[in-house]
Formats: C-alpha cells, sequence, structure tokens
C-alpha cells in the first residue's frame, strides 16, 4: 500500500462538532486522527485523502487536486461516504462502530468508536520480538478468528465486503475481542476505474482475484485473507503473495513447517482458505467457522466432492467442462474465472 504523503489536519482544529488530538494512523488512502465530541468522548475520525490523487500541504485544510484526477477523486469520495452509511447500519460488537460522516475541506470524514487496545499485527510483532514459539496458541487462533467472522458475517448480510483483512486491520480490545477495521470496498471501487490506484490490496493477504482487473469478487475473496491472517499468526509474516504463487506456489512447504505447533485440521483448514481457485475455497463465512470449530476436517475433500457434483451437472446440461487450475487439489476439475 502507498505511503500517505499528504499533511495531517493540524491538532487542536474544530471540525463539524469535533476537536482533533493527533494523528493516530495514516494510509495511501487516508488518515485518521484521534478527537474528541463536544462531550470530552474520544473518537476515531477517518478522513478520505487517497495521496495520489490530492495534495495538501502543511498548513492548509482542504487539498488541491488536479483536474484531471477530479473525477477519480469524486468517485471515491461518493463510494467512501456510501460505504460509511452502510457501515453506519451495521451493529455488532466484531465490527467497528461508525457514529457519524460529514463532509468538510472539500472532502469526507467518518466517525468512529474509539476503543483502547492494539492491533493484532501489533499483538504479533511484539510475540516474534520475544522469540515465542509458537507465536499464538491454536485456542487463541481459533477464538479470535470465531469472533472476526461473526462480524464478517454481519459485514457480508449487509451486502459489503471487507477486501483488505490483515492483521493490521483487526484490532483487539483491551479484553482481547477484536474488532474489524479500515473496509477497502471503496478503494476497490477505485481500482477498477482508474490505473493510477494501484495496487489497492495487501500482497500475501491479498486473493488472487483482486489482482485481477475483472476478478470476480465476493466471501471467498474476504476468506482468502482470513486464512492468509491466521498463517501470519502462525508464522509472523504473511504467506507468499498470490502472483507469485501461480509462478511458484511455495506454501506446501510452509504448512509443513507448522506441523511442530499446530494441529493437522487447523492446518487443513487454513490450506483450504488459502486455495488459489475461488471455488475450492469455502464459499461462505458460516462453512468456514463450521470447519474452525471441529478438530477433526477434511474440508479440501469435502468442496472436492462438491465440485465433482458440479461438473456432473454441468455434463448432464451439456454445458462445456471446466479447465483444472495449477494449484487445485489434483481430485478436482476447477476453473479459476468463476
Amino acid at each position: 500500500m502507498a505511503a500517505q504523503t499528504n499533511a495531517p489536519l493540524p491538532d487542536g482544529l474544530d471540525i463539524a462538532g469535533y476537536r482533533i488530538v493527533k494523528k493516530i494512523a495514516s494510509g495511501g488512502f487516508s488518515i485518521v486522527y484521534l478527537a474528541n465530541d463536544e462531550d470530552g468522548n474520544a473518537v476515531a475520525i477517518k478522513e478520505y485523502l487517497p495521496s495520489s490523487l490530492a495534495l495538501r500541504q502543511p498548513g492548509e485544510l482542504a487539498p488541491v487536486i488536479a483536474p484531471e484526477n477530479l473525477p477519480v477523486f469524486r468517485i471515491g469520495l461518493k463510494c467512501f461516504f456510501e460505504e460509511g452509511r452502510a457501515l453506519a447500519r451495521i451493529s455488532h460488537p466484531n465490527v467497528v462502530s461508525v457514529m457519524n460522516f460529514f463532509r468538510a475541506h472539500e472532502t469526507v470524514y467518518m466517525v468512529m468508536a474509539y476503543e483502547s487496545g492494539r492491533s493484532l499485527q501489533d499483538h504479533i510483532l511484539r510475540r516474534r520480538d520475544k522469540g515465542d514459539k509458537p507465536l499464538v496458541s491454536e485456542r487463541f487462533i481459533r477464538k479470535m478468528f470465531g469472533q472476526v467472522m461473526n462480524g464478517l458475517r454481519e459485514v457480508h448480510a449487509n451486502k459489503l465486503l471487507h477486501l483488505d483483512i490483515k492483521p493490521a486491520n483487526i484490532y483487539l480490545r483491551m479484553d482481547g475481542t477484536p474488532i474489524l477495521l479500515d473496509f477497502g470496498a471503496s478503494r476497490q471501487t477505485l481500482r477498477e476505474d482508474s490505473p493510477k490506484l494501484y495496487p489497492m490490496y495487501t500482497p500475501g493477504f491479498a486473493a488472487p482475484e483482486l489482482y485481477q482487473k475483472n476478478g470476480s469478487l465476493g466471501p471467498w475473496t474476504d476468506i482468502y485473507s482470513i486464512g492468509a491472517s491466521m498463517f501470519a499468526c502462525m508464522v509472523g509474516a504473511p504467506p507468499q503473495a498470490a502472483d507469485q504463487r501461480k509462478v511458484n506456489d511455495r506454501m506446501d512447504a510452509h504448512f509443513e513447517k507448522l506441523n511442530e505447533f499446530y494441529s493437522p485440521a487447523l492446518i487443513e483448514v487454513i490450506r483450504w482458505t488459502l486455495m488459489m481457485d475461488p471455488l475450492a475455497r469455502p464459499q461462505s463465512v458460516f462453512a468456514l467457522q463450521k470447519a474452525l470449530q471441529h478438530e477433526e476436517a477434511v474440508p479440501v475433500i469435502v468442496e472436492s466432492l462438491g465440485v465433482r457434483l458440479l461438473d456432473t451437472i454441468r455434463s448432464a446440461l451439456r454445458l462445456p467442462p471446466r479447465q483444472p487450475t495449477s494449484n487445485a487439489p489434483a481430485t478436482t476439475n476447477q476453473d479459476n474465472s468463476r
């Protein structure tokens, strides 16, 4: 992800009834601030500010947008606003709570509940720096990601995709319960409209279809990122990037090294989520949750049987056969294009 090159809003600024305390995070797409509302309650405010399209100098409030960038900037602004409105309808303990959104300084702001804690990424890095083996326990992975997926099911039920799930976007409250942050759906919309905003994915955590201009996106896309995040908890680093896996997939060797610390059932579930063919992965978060709950599971085999049944139906309807992919199990006959 590109770095943010724009100057943040100044500390102490009053904006739409909120007072900026300080910048707390930034990326190529936005800046996040800690702020106080009129009652002194802490909130987080996310500012739409794609650094590839807009430029704000220190001391300025509104960004300068070149005329040739203005159409794409406005598309992204509309998507960001619509995404904020959709998230505001979701009330779930494992999804960031959007309290308000407003326009100011020629852009859009999203106001979210602020809670003390740290990201899953920070949690992993601290344990990695201590040399802990394993980095996190299997019990932690099963319990914490089960809660993450409770929230993700609610997101999908509202016809939204996250599209940027990774440990940095999973926030752990002080009591250890997780919250999904920083949705990437509006970034994905921009990705389809302007090559200037590539890449809009995080290598290692992004499903292969996110690398394709017209890739078929759905719950299976977020499921790949869930599996990649579980893998990162185990090894302290993301899996091999999907574009590299297409050329020389080395994930089997990585999985074999995990057998010392984690059960075959858990490793098999993660293998399932990280299949290169979207149809070879769990097709719903509920299916993945069910597999994660079992101590002994063979989901890849079950999915393969389902795909074979699909092939039988295609044959009966005289539809052309699906073509196998190089990264799918040898027992399947699958198509990578959906």
